[in-house]
């Protein structure tokens, strides 16, 4: 039985499993994209590239202000004389290099991680409320996280970085696992579901953990607030490679998370292979959000509205929906980090908790526009 097809109430006849039906056909565009009544459908490839342009610009701006804004505000031209000469023995310019540098890069990979990520995820779950904490990626990053500190003594980031992302890997895999129990393979619905059960578990036992020692447990509240400060570049030095493989691994299947995007069977028909893509998917999600959450913790609303925005702008097609991710991503979280440091200096609010401040309304807003969340 067919996806969209055969759903239908009113269908008199239902067609061959894997017949493509002309309803069917109607759901794709003439470059193989999903076709929808997305405002962003209407563009062409020069807009759809312009925009991107456009807000590739805003990123690089965006990052220069991350530079010169925070507790001491520093002259643009002292931030650019800082990146282009390097050291010259001024206290300005060892701010910018040693504090606000490697704090806007890991800003910058985290961003590009978490944006990605949840555009893999709601194109394979067909779920536009999803973003990485469904698949239990957070969680699971958290409780190994957790285990790291209270069992270890670990009290760094630099310390439990691999504890993250490697907790962040299990239990993708777990859940995996769980979902493709009894049929060999795991549907968008069974994914969902193994993937809550195991994030309620896994947050049951860290507060449990927690509770129980809570001076123990004190290094790790700035972590699991979502954070990007106080990060050398030791922090980022052994993650980024994977969050690069991810959004390599995301670019590839995007072709086939069009097809997918339809529904399984439509899929089929279509050519594309269902578990080979969901399977690269899963990895993609575990690299590009486990890599972004062991390095700035769990930061919500970036994987879940940053896509919503990308199929505002430029309609179903995963291939611009990703590409966007890249660069919007980024620009919202540090813009978050930059509002952190401004409403409450000398001190500074973490990102993760001004990420859901901005993108709660914003994302109200967004699912207010008739089809804006349309996959």
């Amino acid at each position: 039985m067919t996806g969209p097809s055969s759903s239908s109430s009113g269908a008199l006849a239902e067609p061959a499993k894997g017949q493509l039906t002309t309803d069917d056909a109607s759901d794709i565009a003439p470059d193989g994209s999903p076709a929808g009544a997305n405002p962003g459908r209407a563009l062409g490839i020069g807009s759809r590239l312009a925009w991107w342009l456009l807000a590739f610009a805003v990123l690089i701006v965006i990052a220069l202000a991350s530079l010169a804004i925070g507790s001491r505000s520093i002259p643009i031209d002292t931030v650019f004389r800082a990146l282009t000469e390097g050291r010259d023995g001024s206290t300005d310019v060892a701010v910018v290099l040693d504090g606000r540098l490697p704090r806007t890069a890991i800003g910058l990979l985290a961003g590009i991680g978490l944006g990605v990520a949840g555009a893999i995820i709601q194109a394979v779950t067909r779920n536009p409320l999803a973003d990485p904490g469904i698949l239990g990626v957070t969680f699971g990053s958290a409780f190994a996280v957790a285990l790291a500190v209270g069992i270890f003594g670990l009290t760094s980031p630099i310390s439990y970085v691999w504890f993250a992302f490697g907790g962040a890997l299990v239990a993708t895999v777990v859940v995996y696992l769980i979902g493709a129990t009894g049929s060999g393979s795991a549907s968008p619905a069974q994914l969902t579901l193994a993937g809550m059960a195991l994030g309620a578990v896994l947050s049951g036992i860290i507060s449990a953990m927690v509770l129980s020692d809570p001076a123990g447990f004190q290094a790790m509240r700035a972590w699991e607030a979502g954070s990007i400060a106080n990060r050398p570049w030791e922090t980022l030095a052994p993650v980024w490679p994977f969050i690069i493989g991810g959004v390599i691994v995301a670019l590839l299947i995007t072709p086939s998370l069009n097809a997918v995007a339809l529904g399984d069977d439509l899929a089929a028909a279509l050519g594309a292979d269902v578990n080979r893509t969901r399977a690269f998917a899963l990895i993609a999600v575990t690299l590009l959000a486990g890599g972004a959450t062991a390095i700035a913790g769990p930061i919500a609303f970036v994987g879940l509205m940053i896509p919503h925005m990308a199929r505002w702008i430029v309609g179903p097609d995963q291939r611009w929906i990703v590409g966007f991710s890249i660069v919007l991503a980024p620009s919202l979280l540090l813009l978050a980090d930059i509002i952190g440091r401004v409403i409450m200096r000398p001190g500074e609010l973490q990102v993760g908790i001004v990420t859901a401040f901005i993108g709660a309304p914003v994302l109200i807003a967004l699912v207010r526009r008739q089809k804006a969340t349309g996959l």
